[in-house]
């Protein structure tokens, strides 16, 4: 049996995934990115790999992708994250019965995809990074609100008022925002479903620039926190699709190429 895997090398966390020859998910595996992103990358795959009990040498093809994909020199090529992240959604999104829309909630930044029948890209907007709606506003407010970054989703319905509104579009200004809130007595659900909102806002305008077609893919860390996603439900007016390890969906992307890149090259080789 043949393995291929991908690794997403983002700004926060190293997300990798692997899959056999018939294209379906062996494992996937996440970790922090720290600061020594070559170093984490190669122990994040030597984890997955020890996982599933097989050695390097069994990774046919491996593709790299996201924020530091070029550090990472062991990779058999490297690709974007908005292609591995469209070609993961578009597989992903076979079993819910396919998607054309996908909202990217990363560590640093937001994005939106538009993808055709097909799986490619015919659309794609990017936030600004100081914008607060991605993973990293909710890590600074769950650590003003003095909250494991888990437990934000479970407040989020906790709270007896309506949701505060969160008005500053920069990460640093709504964390003073936030800490302003809570000098005035107001309760942590109602501050944390306002900052849900304020993403949902965001994210919500961003996937209404390139179009909202068919069913909606909702991936990245963000699309574990419910709170979150029945914020952009309610903001979109239709469900969204969530796989079952969002994280992963870009990792998988680049394994699912890796898988395609091999077996186009040994077809060449027969030829």
């Amino acid at each position: 049996m043949k393995y291929f895997a991908g690794i997403d090398v983002g700004s926060t966390a190293i997300k990798v995934a692997m899959v056999n020859e018939d294209g379906q998910v062996a494992g996937v595996h996440v970790t922090p990115s720290g600061s020594l992103f070559h170093r984490n990358s190669l122990e994040a795959l030597n984890a997955l790999l020890g996982k599933l009990g097989l050695q390097r040498e069994q990774v046919s093809y491996l593709i790299a992708t996201g924020y530091g994909r070029k550090l990472f020199k062991e990779a058999d090529d490297s690709i974007s994250e908005i292609t591995a992240n469209a070609i993961g959604a578009f597989e992903a999104g076979k079993a819910f019965g396919g998607v054309r829309t996908i909202i990217n909630i990363g560590g640093q930044d937001s994005k939106a995809i538009q993808i055709d029948d097909s799986g490619n890209v015919t659309n794609f907007v990017m936030n600004d990074k100081c914008a607060a709606g991605t993973g990293r506003f909710l890590d600074v407010a769950a650590r003003n609100l003095e909250l494991d970054l888990e437990e934000l989703g479970d407040f989020h319905f906790m709270g007896s008022q309506a949701p505060l509104n969160i008005n500053s579009t920069c990460t640093v200004f709504a964390e003073s925002e936030i800490i302003g809130l809570l000098a005035k007595g107001h309760g942590k659900s109602e501050i944390i479903a306002g900052i849900h909102y304020s993403i949902a806002s965001r994210t919500v305008r961003l996937a209404k620039r390139v179009g909202i077609e068919g069913r909606v893919y909702f991936d990245g860390g963000p699309a574990l926190n419910k709170g979150l996603v029945a914020a952009i439900q309610d903001e979109l007016g239709r469900e969204l699709v969530i796989p079952a390890h969002p994280q992963t969906t870009t990792a998988f992307g680049a394994a699912m190429l890796a898988r395609s890149e091999f077996f186009a090259g040994q077809s060449l080789e027969i030829a």
